[in-house]
């Protein structure tokens, strides 16, 4: 999961750095900043205001695929929790813990990315 998404994120930062006009750039070359400065000061910033619903989507999909991992033999809280549930015979109880706690992992998440989009925005229309 790591790589296929690893290449999803860096896909997401390119177009987010892409979508921010050249004149920003040359404006900031204009200004005596060098490229790292410009990168720093100017185009991240602004990248990071477009990327952020994305990359939230991202990070809500690799949630909930990584109970996927499993299947590849990967101990984690799926596997871990149907193991705990065969070895019992509590299956509903296991299955019900399991998806209350992927639930408030996502909903977490999502909250999380609400309100950093809401503090973005406030912070970019206090910038105009």
């Amino acid at each position: 999961f790591a790589v296929t998404y690893g290449a999803f994120m860096s896909e997401v930062f390119r177009a987010g750095i892409e979508s921010i006009g050249r004149g920003q750039v040359e404006a900031g070359r204009s200004l005596g900043m060098n490229y790292l400065q410009v990168m720093y000061y100017i185009v991240l910033p602004q990248a990071i205001r477009n990327v952020l619903p994305a990359l939230a989507n991202n990070f809500v999909f690799l949630l909930k695929d990584t109970s996927l991992a499993s299947a590849v033999a990967v101990p984690e809280i799926s596997y871990l929790t149907r193991q705990y549930s065969s070895n019992n015979f509590r299956y509903p109880e296991g299955l019900l813990v399991l998806a209350f706690l992927y639930a408030n992992l996502t909903i977490v998440l999502s909250l999380g990315t609400v309100y950093l989009e809401e503090r973005l925005h406030k912070d970019r229309t206090n910038a105009r």
